[in-house]
């Protein structure tokens, strides 16, 4: 009897493991769309003047309000977590949707960030409170946005302005709050690997896998 029990515990729970954990990761491969096809940004110009889109990028979307000042932490703890270490992927980018007249607040929280960080990737975008309320009820979060039109959740979107999550309801995550580095580290983190292995496992099926996503 003893020696059926190390035989089990020596060749067949090692199988079963790893029988168990594989078919977990490979259930896993892909994440969940929360809201598809959301619409693209208007007409609204960034502070380098030019217009950004979410068409043919992976977009981590914010709102920054209008105490951008006030909660710059957040965004400090953001690049820490996540932009330095993807930012050199030339599809993705980091857009803060602001509202219009804190172009100067937004100017300085992007002077910060380049002691440290290369900020090429960064996009302060400017609309009207109208604008991102608008564009915000779209997206068909259950959050909302504060009295100053924002929230220290982030998003995810892919290529194709479909914004990205966890549908399960024992884990549903339709954002990622920035107050927080370990929900950063962690869920954020864990999902938008998720993402990448999509598009670089997609190019590489085409035997077109770049740095480039």
């Amino acid at each position: 009897m003893k020696k059926n029990i190390v035989l089990f515990v020596l060749f067949i729970l090692p199988i079963v493991a790893y029988l168990f954990f594989a078919s977990g990761v490979n259930s896993f491969t892909k994440l969940p769309t929360i809201t598809p096809k959301v619409a693209d940004f208007g007409n609204w110009k960034s502070l380098r003047g030019d217009a950004v889109r979410l068409e043919g990028k992976i977009t981590v979307l914010g709102f920054s309000g209008a105490n951008l000042l006030a909660n710059r932490g957040n965004l400090f703890n953001l690049n820490q977590k996540i932009y330095q270490r993807y930012h050199t992927f030339k599809d993705l980018q980091f857009v803060m949707l602001c509202p219009l007249g804190t172009e100067k607040d937004a100017q300085a929280v992007l002077d910060a960030l380049k002691a440290f960080t290369d900020v090429k990737q960064w996009n302060f975008v400017f609309a009207t409170p109208e604008e991102i309320t608008n564009f915000y009820k779209q997206m068909q979060l259950k959050s909302q946005l504060d009295s100053n039109y924002g929230t220290s959740n982030v998003f995810i979107f892919d290529k194709e302005r479909n914004l990205r999550g966890r549908k399960d309801k024992d884990e549903y995550k339709e954002g990622y709050n920035t107050f927080h580095p370990a929900e950063l580290s962690n869920e954020m983190l864990d999902d938008f690997k998720i993402l990448l292995y999509e598009y670089k496992a997609a190019l590489k099926k085409n035997n077109n896998a770049t740095k480039q996503l």
